[in-house]
């Protein structure tokens, strides 16, 4: 299941990073494309705004097959204070820019990857290719709602891959 959930999260990084370079976060001292999992990062004081934040929610695998069929649910959320220069009137404009990227990175063909395993990506190896691919659903997009001056959103993306012989 981590090789699905790092191949996702790779395309949608990459994807995203395309429709709009100038989205960055700096983390830890780093700037990096706007888009970070939460369970791979350390716990900051601060929820990163303008950025994708992915959350993987829900799980089921169906053993009903020679490979096991693993459906997973990504929630990511994003939010937005609005423009300093706008003094935050924009929120709205700037959600809807969000909203629209992402819509165009999950509705993008395909809407299949190759599933890749990168457990030594990290020590200086290499990416690895495996057998089968991953796939994903449309994304859900949950209603805006704003905390204070900060507008928010959830949208919700059904992952699907193969569990392979071997994997985690």
């Amino acid at each position: 299941m981590q090789n699905a959930k790092d191949t996702f999260y790779t395309m949608l990084q990459g994807r995203l990073a395309a429709l709009n370079p100038a989205r960055t976060i700096v983390l830890r001292g780093l700037e990096r494309p706007g888009t970070l999992v939460e369970e791979n990062e350390l716990p900051t004081a601060q929820v990163p705004v303008d950025a994708f934040r992915l959350q993987w929610t829900a799980l089921q695998v169906t053993s009903a097959s020679p490979l096991p069929w693993v459906a997973m649910e990504c929630s990511i959320e994003y939010a937005t204070d609005g423009s300093p220069g706008n003094g935050g009137m924009d929120r709205g404009r700037l959600l809807a820019a969000m909203d629209a990227e992402l819509a165009a990175a999950l509705g993008a063909e395909p809407h299949a990857v190759a599933k890749m395993n990168y457990a030594n990506a990290g020590s200086g190896g290499s990416v690895t290719p495996m057998g089968t691919n991953i796939f994903w659903a449309d994304p859900v997009f949950a209603a805006a709602a704003a905390a204070g001056e900060r507008l928010q959103r959830t949208a919700t993306v059904r992952v699907f891959a193969y569990q392979e012989a071997g994997e985690l």
